[in-house]
This record gives structure tokens, C-alpha cells and sequence, in this order.
């Protein structure tokens, strides 16, 4: 009982702790994992045999790292963005920006952001809004070197991201988008404003497979747009990545020549 003759409740303070952490929305304190980055960016940037590292920045001030590979007598520059939780030399992403200038292709595979190890896709939305301002500071870095044409390749979670970019956007203006591995309907024919490749594997995920109907049905009403699955192929194009580079490059040789 308090002095006013009233009873109070006392509640350890772990407890309120705890609590106000069960009452706090989860996209309140859901942010990008920055050491993460760095830690990777430590590690694969001397590393690099092929291309260069960069270090870009946002308009929200936040460097990233970005790897810039030329290409003689490019036809058009090329963005490369990975999917969930990895780094922009990985895996397929480190096939496509180190190949595809072979092509004549100029590539900068940029960092996006990540969440702690073990986050799952539907932890990633808050994050959209950071990726874009990186994907505009990277148009921006090779419209400053000179190419009026640009396009993106994108991956999984990354090409969720491209999305959301592309549709929020649309006053930057790109020449192409290669959807590789979309998981889920999010494309806006309204908004978007580029060519659409969305490429994936006979054996992809069932979320991809799913809705490789649908996604269709949207690419019909974009004007030069198309859609190729790639027999045998799995979400990360194991052991079919000469066929990935090509489909990539039948496509963008269209758009960016």
C-alpha cells in the first residue's frame, strides 16, 4: 500500500524490460547488421582478383561496399544484387559481375543490406527502403562513368529489393531488369517502366514455381518482357551457371546495344 492508501504493483525490473520488449513492433528495432557488412567487406575486398572494390554512400549517409569490374568498349553498365544474407562477390552474384563484363558489360555488384545470421526473408521488408537509396547511389556512380544505359540483374531476395526500388523509383529510369529467381508476385506493371527478364530453375523454389504463372501473366502487359526457365536449374543455378550468364546476356545484348 502507497501513502495514499492506495496498492501499488512493483515488477522486477527484467521483467518491465521484458515486457516493454513484447510490446515494442518488431520493425521498430529491426535494422541492418553494419559489422556484418564490414566484417565482409574486410574479408573479400583483398581478396578480389577480378574488378575492384568501391566504397559508395546513400543519401542517408551510410558507406557500403560495391565491386566495380570494366568491361572494353562497355555497351551499358550493369548492377548486380545479391539475395538474403550474402555478400556482392558470392556464389552466382560472383559469377555474373566477373563474367558478364566479358560480354561487354560493365558490372558493379553492390552490398545490400543484412540482417543477423539466421533472419528470414519476411524479416527483410523494413530493410527495402535502405536498399534503394543504395541501388540509386549505385546508378548514379556509373551514370558518372559515362553510361546512359543501365540495367540490374538481381537474385532472390535481391530482386525483391530491385523491386521495390524500380517501383518506388520510377523516375530512375533503367534499360533492364533480370529477375533471377523471383520468390514471390510483388512486380507492379504500373510502375515499372523496364523490361522484364524473370528467369529461373526447373528446380527452383515452390514459392518461385508457384507463381511463375502469375508473374506471366504481368510480364505480358510490360513491353519487352519475357520468361525462361532453365531446365535443371536449381535456386542458385548450381553447376548451370554458363546457361545463367548466357540467358542474362541474350537479354540485356537486346536492351542495352
Amino acid at each position: 500500500m502507497d501513502g495514499h492508501g492506495k496498492f501499488s504493483i512493483r515488477l522486477p525490473w527484467r521483467l518491465l524490460t521484458a515486457l516493454a520488449l513484447l510490446l515494442t513492433p518488431v520493425h521498430a528495432w529491426t535494422q541492418a547488421d553494419y559489422a556484418r557488412e564490414q566484417r565482409w567487406a574486410d574479408e573479400i575486398g583483398p581478396a578480389i582478383v577480378v574488378g575492384d572494390p568501391v566504397r559508395l554512400e546513400s543519401k542517408s549517409g551510410r558507406a557500403f561496399l560495391a565491386i566495380y569490374t570494366a568491361a572494353p568498349k562497355a555497351a551499358g553498365g550493369v548492377i548486380v544484387v545479391h539475395g538474403l544474407g550474402v555478400n556482392p562477390d558470392w556464389g552466382l552474384i560472383g559469377t555474373l559481375r566477373s563474367r558478364l563484363p566479358e560480354h561487354g558489360f560493365a558490372t558493379l555488384s553492390v552490398q545490400m543490406p543484412v540482417l543477423a545470421a539466421g533472419a528470414a526473408g519476411e524479416d527483410y521488408p523494413p530493410l527495402f527502403p535502405e536498399a534503394a537509396g543504395r541501388l540509386a547511389a549505385a546508378v548514379a556512380y556509373l551514370r558518372g562513368k559515362g553510361f546512359e544505359k543501365v540495367a540490374i540483374v538481381s537474385h532472390s531476395m535481391g530482386a525483391r529489393m530491385s523491386n521495390y526500388f524500380l517501383t518506388h523509383a520510377p523516375e530512375t529510369r533503367v534499360a533492364a531488369w533480370v529477375a533471377i529467381g523471383l520468390p514471390a508476385l510483388v512486380m507492379e506493371p504500373a510502375r515499372l517502366t523496364a523490361p522484364v527478364l524473370d528467369l529461373y530453375g526447373e528446380k527452383d523454389y515452390a514459392a518461385v514455381l508457384g507463381n511463375a504463372g502469375a508473374r506471366a501473366a504481368v510480364l505480358r502487359t510490360i513491353r519487352g518482357s519475357a520468361q525462361v526457365e532453365v531446365a535443371g536449374a536449381d535456386h542458385f543455378f548450381a553447376g548451370r551457371e554458363d546457361e545463367l550468364v548466357h540467358q542474362a546476356r541474350l537479354f540485356l545484348d537486346r536492351r542495352l546495344r
